[in-house]
């Protein structure tokens, strides 16, 4: 028989880790190896245990965003783990963050065992797995790039949704303030509106960013 799967997995909810652990463990070609409760845990444990596949959930509460920690993972070393993306989120804004931090797959936390397990294996293959929203979400963009926010745009709006300031922003995001007033046009253009407020509203309802 081949190795098993090694996977680590990185959720900050101790139930949530419990009825994935548990949908881990009655697969013989699987091998839990270690659970990790905040981003900088997932990243630390990920060196150190070097599993083949990352289960990944985007918001860990205090510090370091799945994404971010994505990206660390991703680009350590020359054969990092594959990192597969479970969440219950689905907005453009933290599919698109995801997959450019280097992910895998993209699975949401409804999807049924089966489909969880397959993902898995796909994952430590080296092949994509996409929940079929996302799927649908991606495509829509490849058919419509023009009337699409692109991945900064996407960041500058999720910040102003949050009430942040230009200047707030522009520390943020390392940009000048003349930049993040320059996306926020192209950003009102797109989503044909006028202001700040109609924007993020525009936005919410399109599932371009997480409500607040």
């Amino acid at each position: 028989m081949s190795a098993p799967i090694r996977i680590l997995l990185v959720d900050d909810h101790p139930v949530v880790r419990s009825g994935i652990r548990a949908m881990l463990l009655d697969q013989p070609d699987f091998a839990l190896v270690g659970e990790a409760a905040t981003g900088e845990e997932g990243v630390a444990e990920a060196a150190r245990l070097r599993p083949d596949v990352v289960l990944m959930d985007l918001q860990l509460g205090a510090g370091i965003h799945g994404g971010e920690a994505t990206r660390r993972i991703t680009g350590a070393g020359p054969r990092p783990p594959h990192v597969l993306v479970l969440t219950t989120f689905d907005s453009d804004s933290d599919i698109l963050a995801a997959i450019e931090a280097g992910a895998t797959g993209y699975l949401l936390k409804d999807a049924p065992p089966e489909k969880l397990h397959a993902a898995i294996r796909s994952a430590a293959a080296g092949d994509s797995t996409l929940a079929p929203s996302v799927a649908s979400r991606l495509l829509g963009r490849m058919r419509a790039p023009s009337a699409t926010l692109t991945g900064r745009e996407l960041e500058v709006l999720g910040l102003v949704a949050e009430g942040l300031s230009n200047r707030q922003i522009s520390k943020r995001l390392f940009l000048s303030e003349t930049t993040v007033k320059t996306h926020l046009v192209h950003i009102y253009a797109k989503l044909e509106v006028d202001s700040r407020t109609a924007a993020v509203a525009a936005a919410t309802r399109r599932g371009l960013i997480r409500p607040a």
